[in-house]
């Protein structure tokens, strides 16, 4: 992205999306600027996202991949973990993911639930009295960097049991019909939230 962006004449114009999404429901877009392209592109890329029905972040420092699928990536190393471990099948891992936090990460991130789970105190409270036990956790999470050749056959064999006689073709159904229930969901939300800010800024 900063390689396109130095030979751009108008850098802050550039967007794209996670590679990782195959499915056109996926939402989100990123607009990638440097600091002096800032004022002149936040407003007009966010504009060309929304049109587009994407939501748009901005990413002020540049990385290897995508925000999206580093925070993908890292929660999937946990999930090998836990499988390669034996503490959970494929299954369950799965089921603990997409029925827990997955639910939740749906709705709001992982910084405003926290700021819920900190009660009347907030991410204050949080920060204060539960920060300890999550850096307690961090202690004890996967650290590969590698797919070892038997824990790749262990996920492989927990997949084709776990979609069954499902196709690829009805797998993705599922999804896309799951996805766009929940942006369905959120659409009337997200313009709530967008016109009480306009408004707030109004006064």
């Amino acid at each position: 992205m900063d390689v396109m962006q130095s030979n751009c004449k108008h850098s802050g114009a550039l967007r794209d999306r996670p590679s990782f999404q195959s499915s056109p429901s996926d939402p989100i877009g990123r607009s990638r600027r440097r600091r002096k392209d800032v004022a002149r592109s936040d407003s007009a890329s966010g504009r060309v996202l929304c049109r587009r029905r994407k939501k748009p972040i901005y990413v002020r420092k540049a990385v290897v991949g995508h925000v999206a699928n580093r925070l993908q990536a890292a929660v999937y190393r946990e999930v090998v973990n836990l499988i390669e471990k034996g503490v959970v099948d494929v299954a369950d891992a799965d089921t603990a993911l997409c029925w827990g936090p997955g639910l939740r990460w749906g709705v709001m991130g992982a910084n405003l639930l926290f700021h819920l789970g900190g009660g009347e105190g907030g991410i204050h409270h949080f920060m204060d009295h539960l920060s300890g036990p999550v850096a307690t956790w961090w202690k004890d999470l996967g650290t590969q960097t590698e797919f070892t050749p038997e824990v790749k056959q262990t996920i492989i064999d927990g997949v084709l049991k776990e979609a069954g006689d499902r196709s690829i073709d009805q797998l993705s159904k599922e999804r896309d019909e799951m996805l766009l229930g929940l942006l369905a969901v959120r659409a009337p939300k997200a313009k709530t939230s967008s016109a009480a800010k306009k408004l707030t800024k109004v006064k």
